[in-house]
């Protein structure tokens, strides 16, 4: 694809007319929870649009969220929209290596100053300097500073990078970081998650690109269309949790028949995600549906919060007034406040060794 031909022409080649991009821009417009009038002016900024330029840096990281979003679901005009930007430098998908991979991300910054999105994945390590990850002799922390610093905005992509993630669990012996603990003056986007949701990066590109800036934040700079819900408020398992319908373990009849998880530790009511509305696998499941309880992936310091299978403490309870519904489920503490119709929020779980 030339530089310079637009998105329009080039999903014209592909087979894909002004009908299908109107669809897609309709789907992303529903799912960034903008009015319906917005998606015909995203539709036309997408075919006017010409590539967009990207350096995708992976600093302390699995490669998991790489991996997820490589495969997303395909043929469709939502894969297409990742060929549609230019993806100058990811080192685990370019060709070139060594001394070839670090002049063409020169390269790459040089061009694009000003104007290209910068990608993370992964935390920034800064004790002892940073020695603990480094690419090309040049430590994450070196790196960072210097290619945010001409970037038009952070893409901080995953949980490591977005708030430290795994990396930053206790005991934190590298001293990790999230990539907002270290930019400053820049525009910054978390998409968390272990790995994030690709839809959710295909909704902040579309967005981006047809309007030069990044879509509505939360207080955790996460997209507020995809986070400014729980894991529990999308639940299809949630009339059950209203029941006080529980699984008890993962193989009983509770289980079998769909019921909630919460006892087995489900961390749903305390996680903002839009798993259980776009699921992966393009739309097939989600952890939750699945069998398993959410594990609170996309919330900081999730691994430290731990005790995967331990229930809540005075959770959520919207909705419960019978006593001896909380009684027959054994909660304690906020149960009270919950009984009377009022919200209670789980405390902040303390850090354990």
């Amino acid at each position: 694809m030339d530089d310079n031909e637009t998105m329009g022409a080039m999903l014209a080649r592909r087979g894909f007319g002004r009908r299908g991009l109107l669809k897609f821009a309709i789907a992303m417009t529903s799912s960034l929870a903008l009015p319906p009038s917005v998606a015909p002016v995203m539709a036309a900024s997408l075919a006017r649009a010409r590539r967009q330029s990207v350096i995708w840096l992976s600093f302390q990281e699995c490669t998991g969220c790489l991996e997820t979003l490589l495969r997303s679901p395909s043929p469709t005009i939502s894969s297409l929209i990742f060929d549609f930007i230019s993806l100058d430098y990811q080192e685990t998908l370019m060709a070139a290596a060594g001394s070839a991979a670090e002049q063409t991300l020169r390269e790459a910054v040089a061009a694009g100053k000003g104007e290209y999105l910068l990608a993370i994945d992964g935390s920034i390590p800064v004790r002892d300097g940073g020695v603990y990850s480094m690419t090309g002799g040049r430590s994450n922390v070196s790196m960072l500073e210097t290619i945010a610093a001409d970037a038009k905005a952070v893409l901080a992509i995953g949980t490591c990078a977005a708030f430290g993630g795994i990396p930053k669990a206790y005991p934190n012996p590298t001293g990790a970081v999230a990539v907002e603990d270290l930019v400053a003056g820049k525009p910054v986007v978390n998409i968390p998650g272990c790995p994030p949701v690709p839809e959710v990066l295909s909704g902040v590109l579309a967005y981006f690109i047809s309007f030069g800036a990044l879509p509505a934040l939360d207080d955790r700079r996460r997209p507020l269309a995809y986070f400014g819900t729980t894991i529990h408020d999308q639940c299809y398992r949630r009339p059950f949790y209203d029941q006080g319908k529980f699984a008890k373990s993962f193989d009983d009849d509770g289980a079998r028949q769909g019921w909630c998880l919460f006892e087995l530790g489900c961390k749903g009511p305390t996680t903002h995600n839009a798993c259980a509305s776009l699921k992966w696998n393009g739309g097939t499941s989600f952890p939750v549906e699945s069998g398993h309880g959410c594990i609170g992936c996309s919330e900081p310091d999730f691994w430290d919060a731990g005790s995967f299978y331990t229930p809540l403490a005075g959770a959520t309870l919207p909705g419960w007034r019978n006593a001896a519904i909380a009684a027959s489920v054994g909660l304690v503490g906020g149960a009270a406040a919950a009984l009377s119709g009022r919200r209670k929020t789980a405390p902040k779980p303390e850090k354990t060794p």
